[in-house]
C-alpha cells in the first residue's frame, strides 16, 4: 500500500485545514488507518485512528473534539479534518495503515506497516 498525504499548509491559529491522505496498491477499505505528527525535535505522536469493520474512531487528548477523523472506501482515500487549529498543532502531519489494531489499539507507530511522506501544517498565532 502506497499512501500519499495532501492538504498541509499555512492556517492562522482559529482557522481550518482538512488533510487527506491516498492509499494505492490495494484496497484501505480493509485497513485501519491513522494519523500521527511530529513537530521539530520531538518524538512522532499519535493523532487519530480509525478501525475499518464499524468506522470506530480514536482520538488523542489533545485533539479530541477539534479534529475528526474520516475515510472514504469508495476514493481509497482518509481524511483527517482539523479546527480550531492551535499553534502547538504545528507539526508534520503523516497517514499510516495497516491490517488491524496492535496492542495499544492503533495509537502506537510501531503498529502501522505502510507510512506516507508527510504534509507540513503550520499554525501561526
Amino acid at each position: 500500500v502506497q499512501l500519499v498525504e495532501s492538504g498541509g499548509g499555512l492556517v492562522q491559529a482559529g482557522g481550518s485545514l482538512r488533510l487527506s491522505c491516498a492509499a494505492s496498491g490495494r484496497t484501505i477499505s480493509d485497513h485501519v488507518m491513522g494519523w500521527f505528527r511530529q513537530a521539530p525535535g520531538k518524538e512522532r505522536e499519535f493523532v487519530a485512528a480509525i478501525s475499518w469493520s464499524d468506522f470506530s474512531q480514536y482520538y488523542s487528548d489533545s485533539v479530541k473534539g477539534r479534529f475528526t477523523i474520516s475515510r472514504d472506501n469508495v476514493k481509497n482515500t482518509a481524511y483527517l479534518q482539523m479546527n480550531s487549529l492551535k499553534p502547538e498543532d504545528t507539526a508534520v502531519y503523516y497517514c499510516a495503515g495497516d491490517r488491524f489494531f496492535g496492542t495499544s489499539g492503533g495509537r502506537s507507530p510501531h503498529e502501522y506497516r505502510y507510512w506516507g511522506q508527510g504534509t507540513l501544517v503550520t499554525v501561526s498565532s
